[in-house]
């Protein structure tokens, strides 16, 4: 068992044949191999294609500057402006940003870590001494001169903590690609919700004029006694069932400026107003490549990645500590008990000593330090893995639902338009006497409910297209542009 405490053993010399073979030897131990593992990067089981049927006849290249900056696929400048705005001002994208900064900075602070610290002193003081137990003198004293240490790295735990703050800075930079690859990609899925709702608003909108023009025909035909009071009841209450809805879209396009707003990093208050468009759409898919892309093109990958060779070399900064530590110390100076013999040669002054230290007993806590940070380092080595399989299925995932909900706006197109023709030809009936009027409401109702559906499909449409964008690591651009909030009153193409 090794003895209790914390035994340091230390040693100084001041011969300088010693000294100059000591520094000698170290500087050839410190060009050793650091101690600990040497980051491999992990390989991944990667898809040779991807399982849609959609992107079969897509060639395996990806324009990279265009996924960069996908909102430009859908042709609408108020889109390119929020999102441009966003870039410049969203408060999460600022502290990525420092984060960044601060990453640097730790990498700065472990680069000159490894260097030696160089300190100059000066003093002036007046001694008296006790006339009991010295001369009773008073004396003066000046002293001048510099200093010096160096810690050497001969075991590489500096060199580690080097390598591990410097993967640690490409995390950073990848993280702020990755809060800009979400923050476009919200910001756009925002602004077809807005697009959205104002025009289901619209659709409920002329639905409610149709209805009033029912329910008046209905309480025409009432007063001149060709019906009952039942039709007139029924088309008040689809009619009230109409306006009832149009609140709640009302409130779901304040709330969804309000997000904008805050996306923008402004307050809502001082977002321009929005004028009237249709919901942007995409001319056709970008390339989405092949899946082994997405380990270079998705920032979140990227992150992982680095993070795991950060850690890797975390666990050398931990073994190190392991083995002694050996520093060159040295002064050379002036002292003098009068100023004007300062600067003579009398007065020069040097010290050059060399130490070694190393700790005997710990109660094991090196070796648990080691412990964690393995520990810490296969926790890394998972999330990366897990950061590569959510890549995949997320592609997967947005491919399909951009497929299938182009089918269903399609299906949902052709149902209007039938839904169209009934409701017209069930309100001429209805007129001439030829049918009841519950089929007019259920006409009405029906059309309602498929122009509603037909909004929501094609604001799905683009959302889906916005989400497979995102997946494929779409979005982050290395210089975000500035943007000015007064260029404009209101915000339109």
């Amino acid at each position: 068992m090794r003895p209790s405490g914390d035994l340091r053993l230390n040693f100084k010399t001041l011969y300088p044949r010693q000294i100059t073979a000591g520094i000698s030897a170290a500087l050839i131990l410190s060009g050793c191999a650091a101690v600990g593992p040497d980051y491999q990067k992990p390989t991944v089981p990667v898809p040779k294609n991807w399982q849609s049927p959609i992107v079969n006849a897509s060639p395996p290249s990806v324009d990279d500057a265009g996924l960069a900056r996908w909102w430009r696929e859908f042709h609408d400048p108020v889109l390119d402006r929020l999102i441009e705005r966003a870039l410049a001002n969203n408060k999460n994208l600022k502290q990525a940003e420092a984060r960044l900064l601060e990453a640097r900075a730790r990498r700065g602070f472990a680069e000159a870590d490894r260097f030696p610290t160089l300190g100059t002193n000066a003093s002036a003081n007046r001694i008296g001494s006790s006339q009991e137990l010295g001369s009773g003198l008073i004396n003066n004293q000046y002293t001048a001169g510099f200093d010096a240490r160096w810690e050497m790295d001969i075991f590489g735990g500096k060199r580690r903590a080097l390598e591990a703050a410097s993967a640690q800075v490409e995390a950073s930079e990848a993280d702020l690609s990755a809060v800009q690859t979400s923050l476009t990609a919200e910001v756009g899925v925002n602004y077809l919700n807005l697009r959205a709702f104002a025009a289901r608003l619209a659709v409920a909108e002329a639905n409610l004029a149709i209805q009033t023009q029912t329910r008046d025909l209905a309480q025409w035909r009432y007063q001149a006694g060709l019906t009952s009071r039942l039709d007139l009841e029924q088309a008040t209450s689809a009619l009230e069932q109409t306006r009832a809805q149009i609140p709640v879209l009302e409130t779901n396009l304040a709330q969804t400026k309000n997000q904008i707003a805050i996306l923008l990093g402004i307050n809502p208050e001082d977002l321009p107003p929005f004028a009237t468009a249709p919901i942007p759409q995409a001319d056709a898919m970008m390339n989405t490549g092949i899946p082994a892309d997405l380990l270079r093109r998705r920032p979140d990958i990227r992150r992982a990645e680095r993070q795991l060779a950060a850690q890797t070399a975390q666990i050398g900064v931990a073994t190190a500590a392991q083995y002694p530590d050996f520093s060159l110390a040295g002064s050379i100076g002036l002292a003098s008990l009068a100023s004007g013999n300062l600067f003579t040669a009398g007065a020069k002054t040097f010290s050059i000593g060399s130490n070694a230290a190393w700790t005997l007993f710990d109660a094991g806590r090196i070796h648990q330090n080691i412990q964690i940070q393995n520990a810490l380092q296969a926790q890394a080595l998972a999330q990366y893995e897990s950061t590569v399989l959510t890549a995949f299925a997320e592609v997967e995932n947005a491919l399909i639902s951009y497929a299938r909900e182009q089918e269903r706006r399609a299906a949902l197109t052709r149902a209007v338009a039938a839904a169209q023709s009934a409701q017209a030809l069930a309100q001429s009936q209805y007129a001439a006497g030829l049918i009841d009027f519950q089929s007019v409401l259920d006409t009405q109702r029906s059309l309602l409910t498929l122009q509603d559906l037909l909004t929501t499909s094609e604001a799905a449409v683009s959302t889906s297209l916005i989400q497979l964008y995102k997946a494929l690591g779409g979005g982050w651009v290395a210089n975000p542009p500035a943007a000015d909030l007064t260029s404009s009153s209101e915000i339109t193409p």
